[in-house]
């Protein structure tokens, strides 16, 4: 293919076409694991419940708005976005008598899923992200990639459901300063989005070619500098990190390193904590009033370190949120001119205190840092204790996610979890 001669989501479409590994595979049975493990850790929430009582909502699609509730869903940093969410159900949720049950190819679609998201969302710039919630925006690409691989779409019905998705892409961060449920909305729209455009690309529906890169396209909309497309030799799930802990990612650097200083014997109070721009923009608050605004706390994720120890679910809730007003006010943030200029390829942060200071470059979980099989499974296990699993159930779970062979195995799960 002649890349002066075809759009971008035509050569994106062309690199999806590549067979995936066994090795690829195996580890995306990791993060279906982490999915999994987020959806059933959510299954209390307030959304649940309101899922729970809507008629006629299935189970992956009641499960595609609880992935990210726990802020503990997969990330990819230079696209800064989470697509675990998104590719999963959009991946295990076309169903019917001419869509294979087995678990392989549903498997093959999901990282085919995170591969046009994640290359998609690598080329938005700081003027998108600045606006768009980057899941929301590349998450329908994602969600189409996902069902037209499932459904055996040719290349050209790939373009179709890529181009039509990508024609209704959105997502505001203005969710962002209200307590609202517009994030999860947002990725079952991007799931919803995705599927429907893959099913109509499918019946013979077009969609436009040049969305991306056209003068009316989706860069010449958000973007004031998009990237160039890279389409890697690899397939891209294996760039993606395992959040170990239940907050913002932008808050992790900082849990990170007050871990490390506090295992020193110097994480006393007062503490600055250094960080790169991004991670202020939407983690400087230093009197957080809900759960939510705690996982978006670096104050709060500092207090916790520092009075608590390695940060559990919940120590974001209202108890802990009051408990630890006192260790939050000691904490001063500020801006680490050398994390910013780093990002988004590290998530770093230094933290100083009168015993002591901490550079971190990279955060656990991060490819550089990795959280191994044993950490994903156990990470898992304590995040479906969290939402009322019980013990056997759990094992069972995991023994789906890690060696099960069809799709019907992972859907009754989830129906009998929501």
């Amino acid at each position: 293919m002649n890349a002066a001669d075809h759009s971008l989501i035509e050569r994106l479409a062309q690199h999806l076409r590549r067979p995936v590994p066994k090795i690829v595979r195996t580890n995306a049975r990791l993060h279906l694991l982490d999915w999994l493990g987020c959806v059933a850790g959510a299954r209390s929430s307030e959304i649940a419940r309101i899922q729970s009582a809507m008629a006629g909502v299935g189970p992956v699609d009641r499960a595609a708005w609880l992935g990210n509730v726990l802020e503990m869903d997969d990330v990819h940093r230079t696209a800064i976005l989470h697509p675990g969410p998104v590719a999963w159900p959009a991946a295990l949720g076309i169903g019917g008598d001419a869509v294979d049950d087995g678990l392989e190819n549903a498997l093959d679609a999901a990282v085919r899923g995170y591969e046009a998201m994640i290359t998609i969302g690598a080329m938005f710039d700081g003027r998108h992200y600045a606006h768009w919630h980057n899941t929301a925006t590349a998450g329908g690409f994602g969600a189409a990639a996902a069902a037209a691989s499932r459904l055996g779409a040719d290349i050209g019905q790939t373009v179709a459901a890529l181009g039509l998705a990508g024609s209704v892409a959105g997502g505001l961060w203005q969710m962002r300063h209200e307590p609202v449920m517009a994030k999860q909305w947002h990725l079952a729209h991007a799931v919803a989005t995705g599927t429907s455009a893959a099913r109509y690309a499918m019946a013979g529906v077009t969609g436009p070619r040049y969305v991306l890169e056209g003068p009316q396209g989706l860069f010449a909309a958000t973007c004031a500098a998009p990237g160039e497309i890279v389409l890697a030799d690899t397939w891209r799930i294996g760039e993606v990190s395992f959040k170990p802990w239940g907050a913002c990612r932008h808050a992790h650097p900082a849990i990170d390193a007050a871990l490390l200083l506090k295992a020193e014997g110097g994480l006393s109070g007062p503490v600055t904590l250094a960080t790169y721009r991004d991670a202020l923009v939407f983690c400087d608050r230093p009197t957080p009033r809900t759960v939510q605004e705690a996982k978006f706390s670096i104050q709060h994720a500092v207090a916790i370190v520092m009075e608590r120890g390695i940060p559990r679910l919940q120590d974001f809730e209202p108890d802990a949120i009051a408990a630890l007003a006192d260790a939050r006010a000691a904490v001063s943030v500020i801006e680490a001119p050398d994390m910013t200029g780093a990002y988004p390829a590290h998530f770093g942060a230094r933290i100083t205190s009168a015993g002591g200071e901490v550079t971190l470059i990279d955060t656990l979980g991060d490819p550089e840092r990795p959280l191994d099989r044993d950490g994903v499974i156990a990470k898992a296990r304590e995040l479906m204790a969290w939402g009322g699993i019980d013990a056997g159930a759990i094992d069972e779970a995991i023994g789906i996610a890690l060696e099960g062979g069809r799709v019907s195995d992972i859907t009754d799960l989830l129906d009998r979890w929501l």
